[in-house]
């Protein structure tokens, strides 16, 4: 057959088939340009469940006389021009084939009056030869498109159609979401001249609930938690519910990307993934999410309804959104605590997260009880307590009886500032003070001097060999930075020096612990694939219990083959096709090694070290705020067994020679 091209009237019935699946598809195209064109309010006819007429108008900035006739051509759109523009969308709408399509199918009329002009213009036209007629009408400011008769000229896609009353709740349904999706606009929804549902705006939290519950119902209010995170320009906000506000279905799960209706699987997977532990198979976790990412970090040109998107950095969105709801939920007490994968997010130590959780009650929507401060603590620089099934109710609500209720929840009102740049000494935050509050909290401990140390003549503060072997009791409170890796510490019997540098050490093998319980394996979002020898595959079979311990999930495909299905949190960033094979050949020296060394115990503590050792990352340049949360986390998570003999860790101060300078 001869190539040919094909008429205009057939190509945008083609794209029809795309664009246009029913009338739900149609009011979606429509109130999205509303959305667009910057509508506040938001009318919607509907007759015959949109068989017979789709009418959308609303009060948006409408379409000059002249681009009537064009804004019903195929592709042609006002949002985009140039390939940059592709690159960086934010409007929902942008192939310019919506209009084309739905006209090619029905017969369409729309009517607009831009405040530039007196007087409003229509343009008509049908799907058959698809001409369009311009005449004056009469129309306030604003935009309005009437579809009727849909699939007139297409009898085989119209007795597809199902019920009035299916059609209609595919349209509520929609409806819905959008209303869910911009909570500043006005939208009513007429079916057959009965107005069936009304969403006015909302301009306070408390009417943004009220239309949450008009959408999702009062169970959702009742058991929702409020989140809201941002990380280096990716954002999350909106509410989830506890695992009380499960359902038997997925009707009560709406996500938004940039203001775009999602049904992506990468974000469902780690949404379901923060769930695993608390719902049971039948269940489906309920909840309304927003996430906001730069433009040019998504492609949202992948699917012809638009329902997906593509992630540039898919492994950072996806563990961000599944630790921000994860730790959610263990705030609310609803799961165990998980371990922060702080490396995952790609780790930039200037950055300052925020996160906000509440929670609501059937009378009305109050504060989460306070956490703890290293759950709270920013996400990269202080990793959160790795969670573990041992870890009882009664420990944690003695940690949270400890801390100040109101220290580490965000005030709604008050919007934290978020730092970019990096000070020598900062001005102390709320997180700072709560710290020194946290760490200060011992009754008999006086009230101290505070003590300045100037970094330029710290040579001046000698360390006295003889007071070395002075008995240290605890660390105390922070007081200053010296050398940009030390912070000078004080409490009642005097000063320490402690070094970051094993602070840092102490911490990843505090958490790499497994005294009760194997540490929880963090499933990889792509297991990775290794090729073992037969030396390493006997390794692997021999120390397989201590693998599972240290919360490394390794799987065997076949002989000459190895899964790496989950890793604990220390290890998430690393690169495990180094470190895993070079973790297989420091276990076989230890087997040469353990004979006569404790057996079991001595290999994993053995194994625990060595992967500190290869974890551990320091810098030259720590700040104040940087020292008081690894320092609060590695008490918290030492329990009162830090190593304070340790000379490689803290040292006494002592200033007789400083204080005899005095008297000279």
């Amino acid at each position: 057959m001869a190539i040919k091209i094909l008429p205009a009237r057939l190509a945008n019935q083609i794209a029809a088939g795309e664009v246009v699946e029913r009338p739900a598809s149609v009011v979606k195209e429509l109130v999205e340009n509303s959305l667009d064109s910057g509508a506040t309010r938001i009318d919607i006819d509907i007759d015959k469940g949109g068989a017979k007429l789709i009418r959308v108008r609303d009060n948006g900035k409408g379409i000059v006389k002249d681009e009537l006739g064009l804004a019903l051509s195929r592709h042609a759109t006002s949002k985009i021009h140039t390939l940059d523009d592709l690159e960086a969308i934010m409007s929902l709408g942008f192939r310019g084939e919506a209009l084309a399509s739905i006209s090619s199918v029905s017969r369409l009329t729309i009517t607009s009056r831009p405040a530039t002009q007196e007087q409003a213009w229509a343009a008509q036209s049908e799907g058959r030869d698809m001409a369009v007629k311009l005449l004056p009408a009469a129309h306030p400011i604003g935009t309005s498109v009437e579809v009727l008769d849909l699939f007139f000229n297409t009898p085989a896609r119209r007795k597809f159609l199902r019920t009035e009353k299916t059609e209609f709740a595919h349209i509520d349904e929609l409806i819905k979401r959008i209303a869910l999706s911009r909570f500043d606009v006005t939208i009513n929804l007429r079916h057959n001249g009965k107005l069936v549902k009304q969403y006015r705006a909302a301009k306070t939290e408390a009417q943004a609930e009220k239309r949450i519950a008009a959408v999702c119902g009062s169970s959702f209010v009742r058991n929702m938690l409020k989140i809201e995170l941002e990380h280096q320009g990716l954002k999350l906000h909106g509410w989830i519910t506890t695992p009380d506000g499960a359902r038997q279905q997925s009707d009560l799960q709406y996500c938004y990307v940039n203001g775009r209706m999602m049904r992506d699987k990468l974000i469902n997977h780690a949404i379901r993934q923060s769930y695993q532990t608390s719902l049971r198979p039948e269940q489906f976790a309920t909840y309304v999410l927003f996430i906001d990412i730069d433009p040019h970090q998504v492609d949202v040109n992948v699917h012809p309804a638009k329902h997906e998107v593509r992630f540039h950095q898919a492994r950072l969105v996806h563990d961000f959104i599944y630790q921000a709801l994860a730790d959610a939920l263990a705030q609310s007490l609803h799961i165990d605590k998980p371990a922060v994968n702080a490396s995952a997010f790609h780790s930039a130590a200037d950055a300052s997260p925020q996160q906000s959780v509440t929670t609501n009650t059937p009378s009305s929507a109050v504060e989460a009880s306070a956490v703890p401060a290293e759950v709270y603590q920013a996400i990269e620089q202080v990793p959160h307590y790795p969670g573990r099934a041992g870890e009882s109710n009664d420990s944690r609500s003695q940690v949270r009886e400890k801390a100040p209720r109101n220290d580490w929840v965000e005030s709604r009102g008050e919007p934290r500032s978020k730092n970019t740049e990096r000070y020598g000494q900062p001005s102390p935050s709320k997180q700072e003070v709560a710290v020194y509050q946290k760490l200060m909290q011992t009754p008999d401990v006086p009230a101290m001097k505070r003590v300045l140390v100037d970094d330029s003549s710290s040579d001046t503060v000698a360390i006295s060999a003889a007071s070395e072997s002075q008995t240290i009791a605890s660390l105390g409170k922070a007081i200053c930075m010296a050398s940009g890796q030390y912070v000078v510490m004080g409490e009642k019997s005097g000063v320490h020096l402690v070094s970051l540098l094993k602070a840092e050490w102490l911490r990843v093998y505090g958490q790499l612990q497994t005294t009760h319980e194997p540490l929880k394996s963090q499933p990889l979002l792509v297991p990775l694939s290794l090729k073992v020898d037969s030396e390493q595959a006997e390794v692997i079979k021999n120390h397989q219990a201590k693998f599972v311990q240290l919360g490394i999930e390794l799987k065997f495909r076949n002989s000459h083959s190895l899964m790496v299905m989950g890793v604990p949190q220390p290890l998430r960033q690393q690169n495990l096709q180094q470190v895993i094979p070079d973790l297989l050949s420091y276990a076989a020296s230890l087997t040469l090694q353990n004979k006569g060394h404790g057996g079991e115990n001595f290999e994993l503590i053995a194994l625990s070290k060595w992967l500190s050792d290869q974890v551990v990352s320091v810098k030259n340049d720590y700040t104040l705020s940087e020292a008081i949360q690894i320092i609060a986390e590695v008490e918290m998570l030492w329990q009162g067994q830090l190593p304070l003999h340790d000379t490689q860790f803290v040292r006494p101060m002592d200033f007789s020679a400083t204080i005899a300078a005095f008297n000279l």
